[in-house]
């Protein structure tokens, strides 16, 4: 021992030293201890060294510290140092650091209160809960909760939750949770919603039972013990509440801080209401009961809705508006009632001023007389054995006379609410068993202690007590379970502190004889005690500095109590004749009720009679029920004392689970934690006391496996025995020498307090030297690499100095033959000049010479030149002469191209002017600009016209003048002749004629003068044209800017269009999904509410005595979407009308109730319904936009080939009536030429007719191939033709009438387009031309394409004509043959011949109509059209005779052949000669072929449903024979009614089949592979339905024989929906079959197993154990997960189910583990450590290469395990640094906040070499993720279901090819 505490106490270890402030304080060891030291060396962790002493005699060593990774375990019991400081240091760390406030306590949670709310109490934390066993998964409530629920069904025993604790520590919001847990695990066996009830009793007694306290704004003020009753399928049936102790003074006392019960404030805020102003209420200030606290208002409550919520619960639990009201002016009573001032009339004596408003108001509420009431409050009543009198009060004590009737009216308040609650909460339903939650005050003491602390602190002694007991008994049980020697364990005992409070003579006793006493008080009660109890009992003390009180030792602490108002709280007297007053009240019915009988009243236990459903165990009935009168009498501590002894008779008969609230601080600060507070309470639930009671024992257990797993690094190889209990004895004995520390158990070892440290020691110690080890080694090879990097170097160096010496060498060597390399070529250059010269004189003759016999050439080649220069002009004139030509046509095309572009070019401007019209206000100053300038231009260009026309009238009149000036010239000329004759006259000619030189001079000077201006101007226009030009190109610039900027922004539009547009189309998509998702959730509810019906239906024809069974045809309308709904309620209501006269005591409102529920819910399904498809039809039309073109292209062309349809239809409707004609006619030739029916000529002419009629049937069906052949032509042309198709042009082109014109434009169209392609760009600016070259393009495209047409049109009639002559010649030959033919055969085989030929004639004339291509003009094809329908009608007509027609004639020929039998058998004699039978012609049999339909009886439809669906085995069809079978079967089946226009079969069959997989869905649905089968049927049921339908859309896959299958008379499309229904119920409960398959599987699978060996170690656990991480006989592996996926996949492949489908239930699957793994994860803190996340990684991968097997890595399966994938990643990156950080979040997109800070929190190291995550960490990852927008839900929904969609997939099998086996007992069907 001394060598062992030596090695425990050893350098660096931490003990626990005690301190005042922190109570425990940490240390560590700096000097190893010896066994001889007095003290220790220690160092705190703030760096200050200490010395501990030691007691020489005790050596009473520090509580040593557990390793690291304990720290913070979910079970205390799991540290290895169970003491007090490592339980307080657990708590705080899981606290405050994790932000976990349960934590197990061997079978105590400890609950802390955390002062704020946590997200931790969802519905899906209570599914995550669910089922799990109470050690799986992290601490809780729910946790608890579950384990009783678990223990209550496993064990059939009732279970009791009792959370006790502090005012203040949680204790309600505990037990309210364990109730919401059970509400919801378990829900109600009606629907009367009774969890619901149970959950609003809360708010209820919350509000008349809690009030504010200093400690506490929701304290409790009453102790309650609800029984929640369950039924035999343990759902809540029922529950009853029994309250203990109500604080009354409250009512009229309240401390400073505190508050009244909530209730009072709640009126006094809502007194504003209109139903409340007869109250007459204000603010809670002016009433003294409300004001006292001097604190009305709690932070963050709102009254006014609190009250509201309180009546909406008084309403839940059918307390009704009057009684409410009622309840409200009893207790605004009381509050006007406090308000009643008392003044002193003298000594002795009080009154009450008259017209006292607020007892006028109190006597108006409870409807009493004022004189009586005013009288009583200060009198009383005193009677002796012989006279009655009345005293006067005085004014203290007629006030507390007021207060203490204040005080018993809100008793009996509560009670009367407490029994109606009860009573609202009890169903008739016989109650199984219960579960009891016990809420109850904890251990209290203050400064002042009274008798309600007493009463308390007696309650905590006896469940302590009974606590204590349960302990030690499940300890006892788990040794004697492990065979363990049992030692005895002492325990603290409190029962002689009981027997000082309850045993005879005690304190309770005691007091009671005191309260009998006339003139007993409170000293003469303290004296008695202390007299005898205070020298015989060493739990009683008396205080030194008082008498009037007395001390009590408690199992908690002592607690000293002031005797003061003792006996007056017991007694609890109220004045008699104020109860008469109340009593007697005529307007108030509710006041009455309250005391009427009041010694009947509800005793303080609150508890009401039982009924006669509810049953108790071990629990024994209040005799004093038939003594009331003596009950009234019995004093508080005595009733107390009763109820609790009850309390306890019922804890006694249940199982126990135990919860210990904690407050971790007085000042309500969230997760603020105050180490003495917490001891203190600690100390005082009973926490300290298991941890003492399992310490003393062997507090650590291990299975042998988790001991071998963990320290496997301690064994050494020979130690390892197959036998893995002997190994772990073995090593245990070699590493433990005291064989006392431990215990082998048969499944486990049992370890002794700090064991389990010392093995974590060895082990840290022993991997610590493997560390150490390690890096010795890598430390070498470090170093080496080291040296060898530095030997390197110097090798390197050397290299390059040997080099550089190696250089210098090489460098003289290089010199010395340069030197002669120099030498050698200066004399090689001296040779090589003499040579030249002599070079050079050769070159000089020969140069001469070459010379002249060039310059020969060169005349011969000029000649030859200028030869081809002629011929070259010669050709250019001819070219130039076909040039012109061909511009003259180019010019007139284009012309016609121009013009038929300018108009839509003009068209398109406008469009644009429209479209720009904002980028024209935009640079509106910039056109004004333009504007003017072009006004500027068009002005100055005015000017320049007007100075033209002003200088050409000027040279006008110049050369007017200039003509007359050479006419009088020429006259002058004639005159000078004159002259000569007459010298008279010369003088004045010659003055006349200088006259007329100097105007001359003058005009030609004014004409130079104007051409010089002129000129001038034209300069100036000239250079402001220039000008303009310019502006005009800087104004073209900026318009192609502003045209730039304009298709930018266009496109910059488009593009945001098409994001808006794709935006639009996701939100479609997504608003479709939830919307498919709301639709299918509706479903399942459907299918859960019918599920429900059919059960009540049941129920209800169960009780029906009547014989026999009942059925009713539901059959309803083929047009209503809700037939098999509808037709199932018709059944169900008449079922409930049958069984309504016999159980008349049944409720049938439920039943309504459903009803009208299932009635909402179609009408709500229906508008889903449409909802969908009206989102569907909006998310079609958007793809279907781009087919209205191809679909009015397509018009003409499917009227032309609808016509021929109709005429080759009329040519088969021709040919069936020559062939009846035929018929007759040879059966009137049959009849004349053969004698007899039956001889044997007839039966061949018979045979040879059926035969006939058989051709026909395959003509008519090559008749319907060729029609679907059309129809893939039409879709192949309308291909071609979109194609190749002409646009724009026809209209233009089409003009070109003549061919010559049309190719002469084409050639000169394409030479243009040829030669001016290349240069477009630099036609003009505007791209007028280069537009004008894209028509031209495109015409030139059309013309091609037409001149193709033409050209294959005129092959084709060439083509034509030849085959008709070639088929004419043929026919001619043909007919010639078979006219030879059959003039050679028989008279009866030349009929059959000549009716062949005529069949094979009408199918070939059918065949040429449809090749040929008829010319009728429009008004035919009208006519043709108008005549369809009636064509069609009669040839169905003429089908349905031909049908009955046949089976006619195939009777009779039975029955001829039967004649024909007879008369030969009575004909013949045996001497008589047979005649020879006639040998008929051999004519071969086509086989028959069939329809696809399978015909059925009526009769024979309920056998068709039980051999086809009810009684069918899927494992035998999936595998023997195809997939889908069935559903084929039914299709068939359905045609075949539809062929006979039969809509009573079509809509019996589609009922009975729905309602026959619904039923054997019911009944086989937990069955994967039954599900699966009918999935799978019934989709292929759904898609054959729209294969088959006729609609387009579905037949585009199908071939021409599965067109001929479709449905003909009946649209079936509101039966796809129906059956689309069915699908969708029948997937969701395949996915429930699969989750509840795998469920088990997952969580040990994924997290627990480890399928890497040796990464992870197993953590020592605690009481609470959980799954073995180990992998035993029956624990599921990875491998199961794996081979059941497996299992569904190839399940789902023999069945046929669509791939798509199965896509879906992948990703399903994959889902469900994702979420149901990562949710345990995040519950779970021993999973979230660096090795699991690599276990996870692992398993992720394993997974996802089984997609990748599977083919199915594109299902989306992988994206739904990407949360849990980044949870792993989580758990093993850094976590250290603000980088890490900034990693986190940009990793884990898909966790959310919660999940991520929650994974951190409850990262736990394995080992001691990992660390954990700082709290700052933490804060910095919440920062950088504060901005996230996400659900603040922490879990997973395990529940969602993907919404699925069942993609149509058709069906190449051929209907007529399907065989039935025999198996299926299906004979009675028949092929059609």
């Amino acid at each position: 021992m001394d060598w062992e505490m030596e090695f425990m106490f050893s350098d660096r270890a931490r003990v626990w030293i005690p301190d005042v402030e922190e109570v425990w304080k940490s240390a560590e060891l700096i000097k190893d201890y010896k066994n001889e030291d007095t003290s220790l060396q220690l160092t705190l962790e703030d760096g200050t060294n200490i010395e501990h002493k030691l007691d020489p005699k005790k050596k009473n060593l520090p509580y040593l510290r557990n390793p690291d990774i304990l720290v913070g375990e979910n079970d205390l019991t799991a540290l290895s140092y169970l003491h007090e400081p490592a339980v307080l240091h657990n708590l705080k760390v899981r606290f405050i650091d994790s932000k976990l406030i349960y934590t197990y306590c061997g079978i105590v949670l400890v609950a802390i209160n955390p002062y704020e709310p946590l997200p931790i109490y969802g519905t899906d934390i209570i599914n995550a809960y669910s089922g799990q066993n109470m050690g799986d998964m992290d601490p809780h409530i729910f946790a608890v909760a579950e384990e009783a629920y678990k223990q209550m069904a496993r064990d059939e025993r009732n279970q009791s939750i009792i959370v006790s604790g502090e005012s203040g520590a949680g204790k309600t919001v505990s037990a309210k949770y364990a109730m919401r847990y059970f509400a919801t695990v378990s829900g109600s066996a009606s629907e009367a919603n009774v969890e619901d009830k149970v959950l609003a009793s809360n708010p209820i007694m919350e509000a008349i039972g809690n009030a504010k306290t200093t400690r506490n704004d929701n304290s409790s003020r009453f102790g309650k013990y609800i029984e929640i009753g369950f039924d035999t399928r343990y759902r809540i049936i029922g529950a009853n509440m029994r309250t203990y102790l109500l604080e009354k003074s409250r009512v009229v006392f309240q401390a400073d801080e505190e508050r009244n019960y909530h209730i009072f404030y709640q009126l006094c805020a809502s007194s504003h209401l209109p139903e409340f102003k007869i109250l007459k209420l204000s603010s809670a200030n002016d009433f003294l009961y409300t004001r006292q606290g001097r604190s009305p208002v709690i932070e963050g409550v709102d009254d006014t809705k609190e009250l509201s919520t309180t009546r909406n619960a008084f309403t839940l639990l059918g307390i009704n508006e009057s009684y409410q009201m009622g309840l409200f002016q009893v207790l605004a009573a009381i509050l006007h009632l406090g308000n009643v001032e008392i003044k002193d009339r003298d000594s002795d004596s009080s009154l009450i001023p008259p017209n006292n408003p607020h007892l006028m108001a109190f006597c108006q509420l409870v409807g009493v007389a004022y004189p009586d009431m005013s009288q009583w409050l200060c009198h009383r009543k005193l009677k002796t054995a012989t006279e009655t009198y009345v005293k006067p009060l005085p004014r203290l004590q007629a006030t507390n006379a007021r207060d203490a009737l204040s005080k018993h009216i809100y008793a009996k308040l509560f009670n009367w609410i407490v029994e109606h609650v009860n009573k609202a909460l009890i169903t008739n339903v016989k109650q199984h068993s219960f579960i009891g939650v016990l809420d109850i005050y904890g251990f209290e003491t203050f400064e002042i202690n009274s008798f309600e602390q007493f009463c308390i602190n007696y309650a905590n002694e006896k469940l302590q007590q009974q606590f204590n007991m349960h302990v030690f008994k499940l300890e006892q049980e788990e040794y004697m379970k492990e065979e363990i020697p049992w030692t005895l364990i002492d325990f603290y005992d409190n029962q002689p502190c009981i027997n000082l409070i309850e045993a005879k003579m005690g304190v309770l006793d005691l007091l009671d004889e005191e309260c009998k006493m006339p003139r007993g008080s409170d000293d003469s009660w303290a004296q008695k005690l202390y007299n005898t109890h205070l020298k015989t009992c060493s739990l009683f003390q008396k205080p030194r500095m008082s008498n009037r009180a007395f001390i009590i030792q408690h199992f908690a602490d002592k607690v000293e109590y002031q005797c003061e108002g003792f006996l007056e709280k017991n007694k609890d007297t109220v004045n008699e004749e104020q109860i008469n007053v109340l009593k007697a009240s005529k307007k108030f019915d509710l006041l009455v009720e309250l005391f009427q009988d009041e010694e009947k009243a509800t005793s303080p236990t609150g508890q009401v009679p039982g009924t006669g459903g509810r049953t108790r165990l071990s629990i024994k009935p209040d005799k004093g029920r038939d003594k009331s009168s003596k009950e009234h009498k019995k004093t508080v501590g005595c009733q107390f004392r009763n109820s609790l002894q009850m309390l306890m008779e019922t804890l006694n008969a249940t199982t126990p689970h135990y919860v210990r609230c904690i407050k971790p601080n007085d000042f309500k600060l969230a997760f603020s934690f105050d180490p003495k507070r917490a001891v203190q309470q600690l100390r005082a639930c009973g926490v300290l006391e298991t941890i003492r009671i399992s310490a003393a024992g062997f507090p650590s257990r291990w299975t042998y496996q988790e001991f071998f797993s963990r320290y496997r690094v301690l064994m050494k190889q020979k130690d390892v025995l197959a036998d893995k209990k002997l190994t772990c004895k073995n090593v245990l004995e070699k590493l433990v020498q005291d064989q006392d520390k431990y215990q082998f158990g048969k499944t486990k070892i049992f370890f002794r307090a700090g064991q389990v440290a010392y093995l974590e020691k060895l082990r840290a110690d022993k991997l610590r030297a493997a560390c150490i080890r390690i890096q010795k080694t890598i430390r070498c090879w470090l170093a080496r690499k080291k040296y060898l990097r530095k030997r390197s170097a110097a090798i390197t160096i050397q290299r390059f100095t040997r080099g550089y010496q190696a250089r210098c060498l090489a460098k003289f060597l290089r010199r010395t033959q340069a030197a002669t390399t120099i030498q050698k070529y200066q004399r090689m250059c001296v040779e090589r000049k003499r040579y030249r010269q002599k070079q050079a004189a050769a070159l000089a003759m020969q140069t001469i010479l070459r010379a002249y016999m060039a310059r020969q050439k060169y005349q011969a080649l000029l000649r030859e030149h200028k030869a081809v220069i002629i011929q070259k002009h010669v050709r250019g004139w001819l070219a130039r002469c076909w040039y012109k030509r061909c511009l003259y046509s180019i010019v007139y095309l284009q012309c016609c191209i121009r013009r038929m572009k300018a108009r839509r070019e003009l068209k398109k401007l406008k469009i644009e002017a429209r479209s720009v019209e904002h980028f024209k206000k935009l640079n509106k100053g910039m056109e004004n600009k333009i504007m003017q300038l072009q006004r500027k231009i068009d002005e100055q260009n005015k000017d320049s016209r007007s100075l033209n026309e002003k200088l050409v009238s000027l040279e006008n009149s110049y050369s007017t003048e200039s003509e007359k000036m050479r006419g009088e010239l020429g006259r002058l000329r004639g005159a000078e002749e004159d002259a000569k004759n007459k010298t008279n006259q010369v003088s004045s000619l010659l003055e006349e004629l200088e006259k007329l030189k100097k105007e001359l001079r003058v005009t030609q000077q004014e004409k130079k003068t104007i051409e010089d201006w002129a000129q001038t101007y034209r300069d100036e226009m000239e250079t402001l044209v220039s000008e303009l030009k310019d502006q005009n190109g800087s104004l073209k610039k900026e318009k192609d800017d502003l045209n730039r900027m304009i298709q930018e922004q266009s496109q910059q539009m488009t593009e945001k269009m098409v994001r808006s547009i794709a935006e639009e189309t996701q939100q479609l998509e997504t608003d479709l999904n939830e919307e498919r998702s709301r639709y299918q959730n509706l479903l399942s509810e459907h299918l859960r509410l019918e599920e429900k019906y059919d059960d009540l239906k049941e129920a209800l024809s169960s009780n029906v005595t009547k014989p026999g069974h009942r059925r009713t045809d539901s059959t309803h309308s083929s047009n209503e979407s809700e037939y098999t709904y509808n037709s199932e309620y018709a059944e169900l209501e008449d079922g409930s009308r049958a069984a309504e006269d016999v159980t008349r005591g049944i409720d049938t409102s439920l039943t309504l109730k459903l009803q009208k529920r299932l009635t909402e819910l179609e009408q709500e399904k229906q508008s889903l319904r449409n909802e969908l498809e009206n989102k569907e039809e909006q998310f079609q039309r958007a793809r279907a936009r781009d087919d209205v073109e191809f679909k009015k292209a397509r018009g003409a062309e499917l009227e032309y080939e609808s016509l021929k349809r109709q005429e080759l239809e009329s040519e088969n409707k021709k040919l069936k009536h020559n062939l009846a004609e035929m018929r007759q006619s040879l059966l009137g030739n049959a009849a004349a030429n053969s004698g007899a029916p039956g001889s044997p000529a007839y039966k061949v002419l018979l045979d040879q007719l059926n035969t006939s009629c058989e051709e026909l049937d395959v003509r008519k069906e090559e008749v319907l191939i060729l029609r679907s052949q059309l129809v893939s032509q039409k879709e192949a042309m309308h291909h071609k033709g979109t194609m190749t198709e002409p646009s724009v042009f026809v209209d233009d082109v089409s003009k070109l009438k003549d061919s010559d014109e049309i190719k002469q434009a084409y050639i000169g169209l394409k030479d243009t387009n040829r030669s001016a392609a290349p240069e477009f760009h630099q036609l003009n600016e505007d791209g007028e031309l280069w537009l004008v070259n894209q028509g031209l393009k495109e015409t030139i495209r059309l013309l091609e394409h037409q001149l193709q047409t033409q050209r294959r049109t005129h092959d084709n009639e060439v083509e034509t004509l030849r085959g008709e002559l070639q088929s004419v010649k043929e026919e001619n030959s043909r007919q010639q043959q078979l006219l030879a033919q059959n003039l050679q055969l028989p008279p009866e085989a030349r009929i059959e011949a000549s009716l062949q030929h005529e069949i094979t004639r009408l199918t070939n004339e059918n065949l040429e109509l449809m090749a040929e291509d008829p010319a009728a003009s429009r008004e035919a094809r009208v006519a043709i059209l108008r005549r369809m329908v009636d064509l069609m009608e009669q040839l169905e007509k003429q089908d349905r005779t031909i049908r009955k027609l046949k089976k006619q004639l195939k009777v009779y020929s039975k029955r001829i052949g039967e004649m024909g039998a007879g008369q030969t058998e009575g004909q013949t004699s045996p001497g008589q000669m047979v005649e020879e039978p006639i040998h008929p012609v051999n004519i071969p049999r086509r086989e028959k072929d069939f329809q696809g339909m399978l015909e059925y009886k009526r009769e024979d439809e309920l056998k068709l449903v039980k051999n086809l669906i009810l009684e069918l085995k899927p494992r035998g069809v999936a595998v023997n024979l195809i997939p889908g079978l069935p559903a084929y079967i039914l299709f068939m089946c359905l045609r075949h009614a539809d062929y006979l226009n039969d809509d009573q079969k079509v809509r019996t069959l589609l009922t009975s089949t729905i309602n026959s997989i619904k039923k054997i869905l019911k009944k086989r649905g937990d069955d994967f592979e039954t599900v699966s089968f009918w999935l799978s049927n019934t989709c292929r049921f759904l898609h054959c339905l729209k294969q088959y339908s006729g609609d387009e859309a579905f037949m585009k896959h199908n071939s021409s024989r599965q067109n001929e299958h479709c449905l003909s008379n009946f649209d079936l499309a509101e039966y796809r929906q129906v059956i689309s229904d069915l699908a969708i119920q029948i997937y969701q409960q395949l996915i429930k079959c699969m989750e509840n398959i795998l469920q088990p599987m997952i969580v040990s699978g994924m997290l627990e197993h480890e399928t890497i060996q040796g990464v992870s170690g197993v953590k020592p656990t605690g009481l609470r154990k959980r799954t073995s991480s180990i992998a035993d006989e029956g624990t599921y592996t990875l491998d199961s997960i794996l081979r059941q996926l497996n299992a569904f996949h190839s399940t789902m492949c023999q069945h046929g189910t669509d791939p798509e489908l199965i896509k879906q239930v992948v990703k399903q699957q994959f889902y469900i583990i994702g979420a149901v793994t990562l949710n345990n994860l995040l519950l779970r803190k021993d999973m979230c450590s660096w090795s699991k996340g690599m276990q996870i990684r692992y398993n992720v991968s394993q997974l996802e290469e089984w997609l990748r097997d599977k083919g199915l890595m594109t299902c989306g399966a992988k994206e739904t395990l990407e949360p849990l994938i980044q949870a792993a990643q989580l758990l093993q990156v850094k976590k250290k640094t603000d980088e890490d950080a900034e990693a986190i979040c940009s990793m884990c997109q898909a966790l959310t906040t919660a999940q991520i800070v929650k994974v951190l929190n409850l990262y736990t190291p394995v080992n001691e070499f990992e660390e954990r995550v700082s709290v700052a960490f933490i804060r910095t990852i919440q920062t950088r993720l504060r901005d996230r927008c996400e659900s603040p839900q922490l879990l997973m929904d395990t529940k969602m279901i993907y919404p699925v969609t069942f993609p149509f997939n058709p069906s190449s099998l051929a209907l007529e090819t399907i065989q039935i086996p025999g198996s299926l007992n299906l004979g009675f069907l028949t092929r059609v």
